[in-house]
């Protein structure tokens, strides 16, 4: 008897990107990956990548490290409390996902983390006007060797990011270098989030579905599930098992630049272990003075643009407001 294989529907298929002859310089291979992006932005939102150049190792060590992090006493944690520049530690039912229409989300998240931007010192023109988002990084103090592990990390994730910004110019038909100029000073933020194996009430989640609110986010492979995705065929899948592999997903930002042609897809996380899960997603936005507007080949008369432009600025301190509670309280 013929045995029948279903076949899961291309809408349900997260693309796997190999980077490996594109960081090796191999003739056309720019082009090629581009177009594997386009297909992927366009249809999924989301897309992994392999033969990355991130060494293993020092993803493991940045997951031990986001442990050791959140093994603190809470007092310890506290102390590094975020701030109005969005750094620092957020504590369990500081977050309620409220920017997105995805889901009618009523209760607080269920993970803590610690968010980390770009290292800067006090002496940075930026620190001393009090330029929003560009505060000194909180670290923690009884840690050793926390604060160079993760910046060794940071640093390494933003190359890779910068790498990837030629394949949007080719995909997207811009001229070669268009994102890098925008992305100078690039507003980068990693998260070091905490899932514990805690009970959820009804219609509350790890993280609760939404869209990302920049460019794109790069999540690593974690040992724990929890992630899943909303499909255009309205159904949540969960994101496969790909060890040695980042996700990548479209954020809301070049949703907008691209007039919804790059899909921002909604996502959610619930931890259904009962072990501890960590996440370090690490997004990768442009500078937050660059001017989003519908870009060139991204409209025509029957699909003009649907956003005013506006600075990523404008737009990040409405999503912040939104959807973490010491962001509301400061703007009143």
């Amino acid at each position: 008897m013929q045995q029948i294989v279903e076949q899961t529907p291309f809408e349900e298929t997260i693309p796997v990107l190999d980077l490996g002859a594109y960081l090796a310089g191999e003739p056309g291979a720019d082009r090629r990956l581009a177009d594997e992006l386009r297909w992927a932005s366009e249809h999924i939102g989301f897309y992994f990548i392999r033969n990355h150049g991130v060494d293993q190792a020092l993803i493991d060590a940045t997951f031990r490290e986001t442990a050791r992090f959140h093994a603190q006493p809470m007092d310890e944690k506290l102390k590094l409390l975020i701030n109005k520049d969005q750094i620092g530690y957020l504590p369990m039912g500081g977050a309620k996902m409220r920017s997105s229409d995805v889901n009618n989300n009523t209760r607080h998240d269920l993970n803590e983390a610690l968010f980390i931007r770009r290292e800067r010192s006090s002496d940075d023109p930026d620190v001393i006007a009090g330029k929003p988002w560009r505060g000194l990084n909180q670290w923690p103090a009884n840690l050793p060797g926390f604060r160079e592990t993760i910046l060794a990390y940071w640093n390494r994730m933003e190359r890779l990011g910068q790498s990837m910004l030629p394949l949007y110019d080719l995909a997207l038909g811009m001229p070669r270098g268009w994102f890098r100029e925008r992305f100078e000073g690039a507003h980068v933020n990693l998260r070091l989030s905490h899932y514990p194996p805690i009970p959820s009430e009804q219609n509350q989640f790890g993280i609760a579905p939404h869209t990302d609110s920049g460019f794109m986010t790069f999540l690593p492979h974690s040992d724990i599930p929890g992630l899943e995705i909303l499909t255009v065929t309205k159904r949540w899948i969960p994101v496969p098992d790909l060890p040695g592999t980042f996700l990548v997903n479209t954020g809301d930002i070049l949703y907008q630049w691209t007039n919804r042609r790059f899909r921002s897809t909604p996502h959610r996380a619930v931890n259904r272990s009962p072990r501890d899960r960590y996440a370090i997603p690490f997004f990768y936005d442009p500078n937050t003075d660059v001017m989003i507007e519908c870009l060139p080949g991204c409209s025509s008369p029957d699909n003009p643009p649907h956003y005013p432009a506006r600075t990523f600025a404008a737009y990040y301190a409405w999503f912040v407001k939104m959807n973490y509670r010491h962001q509301a309280e400061a703007a009143g």
